[in-house]
């Protein structure tokens, strides 16, 4: 089932667009934005969650001609992007097909848009997008440097992690922390089988070892051990719900 992300300045477009798209079994959902940099940064939070992540893009239908950043813009900065979405183009120009395709889109759509061919688009997405993943193998212990020693330290033992640049920041149940040079959202998506849970772009918590839930006016916060973590907006909802369900399981 295809996550897609539909890109138009024209709201009439847009709209239309995005009801052939939910109106296709293949899609699972179909959201929409009207201006490049809006798609840029969802993309973005996208990729920051990771391909399990609520908001993850498998697709972008694009059009081309838009006000400020055109389609082939944003396609070429996708280029540069370690996972990013296929691409559709859609627009109402031939011209610009050569580029499109040098650029690896998918398909070309020329409006006004058919269902006919909107489903044969969707079908080619659908071959290139895997519909299962195949189940990754978790590791359960990380190697970590300990004065010029490296020892592997058992994911277990983590009660959370904290986002440093391009490092993390591993803190232990007795209290020690250790540096690694891998990225909080490459942890995310090792742990995700062995109960962490991303609370906020910079933390990453196991869930059996959170000991309280705040709720206030300034938001949610979760307790570890000693330490006090805010748990973002966007996280809320799925952090409540996941501590519900291992109560109650």
């Amino acid at each position: 089932m295809l996550r897609v992300l539909a890109v138009d300045d024209e709201e009439p477009a847009l709209a239309e667009l995005l009801y052939l798209l939910r109106a296709d079994a293949r899609v699972h959902s179909a959201e929409g934005a009207t201006d490049a940099t809006e798609a840029l940064r969802r993309i973005g939070r996208a990729l920051e969650e990771g391909p399990g992540g609520d908001g993850a893009v498998d697709v972008l239908f694009l059009d081309i001609q838009m006000a400020g950043l055109t389609g082939l813009d944003v396609a070429r900065l996708l280029a540069g992007f370690a996972r990013p979405p296929l691409v559709v183009f859609v627009t109402a120009h031939e011209d610009f097909a050569v580029q499109a395709f040098e650029l690896k889109a998918v398909d070309y759509l020329l409006k006004p848009v058919r269902r006919e061919r909107l489903a044969e688009a969707v079908r080619r997405v659908a071959e290139r997008v895997p519909l299962a993943p195949p189940p990754a193998t978790v590791a359960d212990r990380i190697p970590v440097e300990l004065g010029g020693v490296t020892r592997m330290l058992a994911v277990a033992d983590i009660t959370y992690a904290e986002a440093q640049g391009d490092y993390a920041r591993l803190h232990t149940a007795d209290g020690a922390s250790h540096l690694v040079r891998v990225p909080l959202t490459t942890l995310e998506e090792r742990w995700q089988a062995l109960g962490f849970v991303r609370v906020h772009r910079s933390h990453l918590v196991a869930l059996h070892r959170i000991d309280e839930l705040r709720l206030d006016g300034a938001g949610m916060t979760v307790r570890v051990g000693t330490a006090q973590i805010a748990v973002s907006r966007r996280h809320t909802g799925r952090v409540r719900e996941l501590l519900m369900r291992r109560s109650a399981g």
